[in-house]
């Protein structure tokens, strides 16, 4: 077929047809009935084959010169576990073999970096049966979560954000007031208690318009920012779970902006520099997206006009290149959404900044201006830079390929002693590096070689390896060597110290050659 060269014909075919046309196919019709909502839709057409698709395609088959079935799998269908059990096969393309090798290789990169493997080598985190979605993170994995959220607490109080903590349970009728219940229903985990439906949260954002709304509000007190990093529960199917990726129990650098409209273009202009200098402690380019009015959205055309150039006037003065995602803002806004680019390659999406003028309505929410009177609602802005924590530490592994950089690292210091006859000052200087709050562990096994034990302190990725022996405890100093096995050689104990909560400090990348 690939020589014979068959053309991908695109054909527009009205809903009635479609109707007819695939009324064979129970699932067909199942997809026409909910996703076509436009008079028309366009089916392809190669050979004898027609299916339901957008587009596009290459012109003719002939274009294929490399194809491959990547794998194979049973899935319920819509994700369901009570509904029907199909098959479903994923295969790639490419123009030419080389394409398919290249892509063989960084198949193989992926795997080797694969965040759960990581996880389970490093004894960061696991899942257990008990809890399907919801992550087990042991004493390393919980060191990178906390430094992440340390980090961003940093920020918050430079920027003027207010930590807040909210409760994890709602009625059902603040999420009908949020509009969350008509749009978002299916994934909120919800449960009885005296004849009324409560739900686990899903999201902040209501919470937070009742934080606002407790009092009165000033023109004074505008903008008011709110961050909150409380537990979040999504009720995904169990299809879709997939690492650290996609859970249902998880925590956001959630905060939320309530500001006037005068105000929007710099809380915008203070978000963006706000990722912009987080994602350059981890490495991270970025590319920024404008993601407008979907097909069902909530408020009025006018108000989505006006949030939308707001948006892209704050895009433009920001000065980085941006590109337009048409229709696809969440239902009660627009939004600015921001990819990274990963180690090899792959684009991820984390970080959003959202323009809500919906919520602040639909919550009454206003404030006393500068006559004395009260004005209407203000705006809200939605904003996350790591999205969700955990999703984040599952990008972050995969970039570092498990070699977390020193500031991140769970394991930044091994003390290995020469002999038995030392083990007492590796011991001081253990207690030294964990009296400074430096991730540090101690081997004191010593029934084998040193440069096996060293090596073996390389592979599980501590970024520093302290060697003492009889010299080092005469002159009260340590020998420094790097997992990468760059040498530092002798340095005294506190010298050392000193120096690696510098390096902690700056968040550098590099910390083992900067030492």
């Amino acid at each position: 077929m690939m020589r014979e060269g068959h053309p991908f014909e695109r054909v527009e075919v009205p809903r009635a047809e479609l109707l007819e046309l695939f009324q064979y196919n129970e699932f067909k019709l199942w997809l026409i009935e909910r996703k076509v909502r436009t008079p028309t839709a366009t089916v392809y057409r190669c050979g004898s084959l027609i299916d339901l698709c957008r587009g596009p395609h290459i012109r003719h088959t002939g274009q294929i010169k490399a194809f491959r079935i990547e794998k194979s799998a049973a899935v319920h269908w819509d994700g369901n576990p009570e509904k029907e059990l199909l098959h479903r096969i994923h295969g790639i393309s490419f123009p030419d073999p080389k394409g398919l090798a290249e892509w063989d290789r960084l198949q193989e990169e992926a795997r080797n970096r694969d965040h759960r493997k990581i996880g389970k080598d490093q004894e960061l985190f696991f899942f257990h049966q008990s809890s399907p979605g919801s992550c087990f993170f042991l004493p390393k994995g919980a060191y990178i979560y906390n430094t992440l959220t340390d980090f961003i607490k940093e920020g918050y109080r430079k920027r003027g954000f207010q930590e807040v903590v909210t409760p994890n349970i709602f009625s059902q009728r603040l999420w009908e007031q949020s509009g969350h219940w008509d749009h978002y229903r299916d994934n909120i985990f919800s449960f009885q208690v005296d004849n009324h439906t409560y739900s686990l949260k899903p999201m902040n954002c209501p919470a937070h318009c009742l934080m606002y709304s407790h009092r009165p509000r000033s023109w004074r007190e505008l903008p008011v920012r709110l961050a909150d990093f409380g537990v979040l529960h999504r009720n995904e199917f169990s299809g879709a779970l997939s690492g650290l990726v996609r859970v249902r129990r998880f925590q956001q650098d959630d905060a939320h902006i309530f500001c006037t409209t005068e105000q929007i273009g710099e809380e915008i202009e203070g978000c963006l520099e706000f990722l912009q200098d987080v994602y350059q402690v981890f490495g991270f380019s970025f590319r920024l997206y404008l993601s407008t009015r979907p097909e069902t959205f909530m408020g009025d055309v006018e108000v989505w006009d006006l949030a939308e150039k707001q948006l892209q006037s704050s895009l433009e003065a920001f000065g980085q290149p941006w590109e337009l995602n048409p229709g696809d803002g969440a239902f009660y806004g627009p939004k600015i959404d921001v990819q990274i680019k990963d180690a090899i390659g792959r684009d991820h999406q984390c970080a959003t900044i959202q323009l809500d003028f919906q919520l602040p309505s639909r919550f009454g929410l206003s404030y006393i201006g500068k006559d004395g009177r009260v004005k209407a609602s203000p705006v809200l802005i939605h904003r996350a830079i790591l999205g969700s924590v955990e999703r984040m530490i599952a990008i972050l592994s995969e970039n570092y390929a498990g070699k977390w950089p020193f500031w991140l690292s769970p394991s930044q210091v091994m003390v290995l002693a020469v002999s038995g006859s030392t083990a007492d000052y590796a011991q001081q200087v253990h207690q030294q590096l964990q009296e400074a709050g430096i991730m540090s562990e101690i081997c004191l096994d010593t029934g084998s070689t040193l440069n096996r034990r060293i090596r073996k302190a390389q592979l599980a990725q501590f970024n520093f390896i302290l060697v003492v022996g009889e010299k080092e405890r005469s002159t009260g100093s340590v020998n420094v060597r790097t997992r990468d096995n760059k040498q530092h050689g002798l340095r005294g104990v506190s010298e050392t110290v000193r120096r690696l909560l510098e390096l902690r400090e700056s968040r550098c990348g590099n910390a083992e050659e900067e030492f």
